[in-house]
């Protein structure tokens, strides 16, 4: 039929008409979807919500003590000049002290850290460098009451401490729920909870940004990476799953202004666990090591070898009389393998090696003249003051 005007008219309106359902349902189609979104949103709201708190009866900030240096000087001297026998040689008086001067030794500045409650009989987890120094900690539990840690054990190479306190015989303190740090995957989403700023129960969200990270502030292990926000005072306290588990210990931040900059990094629960464990029971860290000396195999050192880049870890050294060199370890050698593990970096070599058993035997995998070379190592315990900074 030739689409005359009537024609035309007629079926524009069929068309319309047939059209109108859909264009009904549009507004109510995108009232559904933001019905939708908002669900979502409640939902991870929820899940933050219960996440905290899980988490935030086991954190707690911990307030650190320290005498200045001068008041040290002055105390040491103090207690020379209480010895009788020096004491009758000097005048009643000294220069400059008065006597009303009752040994006090100046203001005692303090710091604000965190830590996680590992243990209800009260043990600690934190990071060296809160403790570090400290003449006196205070723990603050989550509901206030404040208690003072009755002993310290740490760990500089790892960045980790743990402090103790004794609760009241009738209460408990409450432990945090570990969870895993190998299963995490980049895109996670995580809480980091603490103190910043002195501003207790803090708590931000943010993503797990990157694995196995390495920064000179931690000389041992690999480290994770997240964008949730860790300021001064966060250092200590834990980096925590949905579920509410500790999977990371906050300690350190990427930044030009000394805040927030998007960048934080926390210790691996898994290598936390592994750590507080060695200074529970014995009061350090005791390391295995091969005794090499090695660097990152780099881009231009891989194409010379005839290696993938980034496949292993260059030999650069072997000392004397170590558990390597009696394996057949060699100068020049890349190991790509060790007790099974890939080790494509040298923290990825240090972290396996380090927390295998003092005296067993493992298998270690090198490319030698394009060769692939297997050895059999027995490893022995590290002494940092003769075999620094080797794995």
């Amino acid at each position: 039929m030739p689409l005359t005007r009537r024609n035309w008219v007629l079926q524009s309106f069929c068309l319309l008409a047939l059209g109108a359902p859909w264009m009904a349902a549009g507004p109510l189609a995108a009232e559904d979807d933001m019905s939708d979104a908002i669900s979502h949103a409640r939902g991870l709201s929820r899940a933050f919500r219960k996440a905290a708190e899980n988490a935030l009866p086991s954190v707690v900030m911990l307030i650190t003590k320290s005498k200045p240096e001068s008041a040290r000087d002055r105390s040491e001297l103090r207690r020379l000049l209480e010895d009788p026998r020096l004491r009758r040689l000097l005048p009643d008086q000294l220069p400059g002290e008065s006597e009303d001067d009752q040994g006090d030794l100046g203001a005692i500045p303090t710091a604000v850290g965190s830590g996680v409650i590992i243990d209800s009989a009260g043990v600690i987890l934190t990071n060296n460098h809160v403790v570090q120094g400290a003449d006196e900690i205070i723990v603050r539990l989550s509901d206030g009451q404040e208690l003072k840690v009755v002993d310290v054990k740490a760990d500089p190479l790892s960045e980790l401490a743990i402090v103790r306190v004794k609760p009241d015989a009738n209460r408990k303190l409450e432990a945090a729920r570990l969870g895993e740090s190998e299963s995490l995957e980049i895109g996670d989403w995580v809480l980091a909870i603490g103190s910043p700023f002195e501003l207790e129960a803090t708590v931000s969200a943010g993503i797990i940004s990157g694995k196995g990270r390495g920064i000179d502030k931690v000389r041992r292990g690999k480290l994770l990476q997240t964008d949730a926000a860790i300021n001064p005072g966060n250092s200590g306290g834990p980096l925590v799953n949905l579920e509410g588990e500790v999977i990371g210990i906050n300690t350190a931040i990427a930044s030009m202004s000394g805040g927030y900059q998007g960048i934080g990094f926390a210790i691996p629960i898994d290598r936390a666990k592994w750590i507080s464990q060695e200074l529970l029971t014995h009061g350090k860290v005791r390391r295995a090591y091969l005794g090499i000396g090695i660097e990152e195999l780099t881009p231009q050192a891989a194409a010379k070898l005839q290696l993938p880049a980034r496949s292993g870890v260059f030999v650069r050294d072997v000392a004397p009389g170590s558990p390597a060199e009696t394996a057949g370890v060699k100068i020049n050698d890349v190991i790509v393998e060790f007790a099974g593990q890939r080790t494509l970096g040298p923290r990825d070599l240090q972290d396996v090696v380090e927390q295998k058993p003092i005296g067993s035997q493992q298998a270690v995998k090198v490319m030698r003249d394009g060769q692939a070379v297997s050895l059999t190592v027995t490893l022995q315990e590290y002494q940092e003051d003769t075999l620094r900074r080797r794995p």
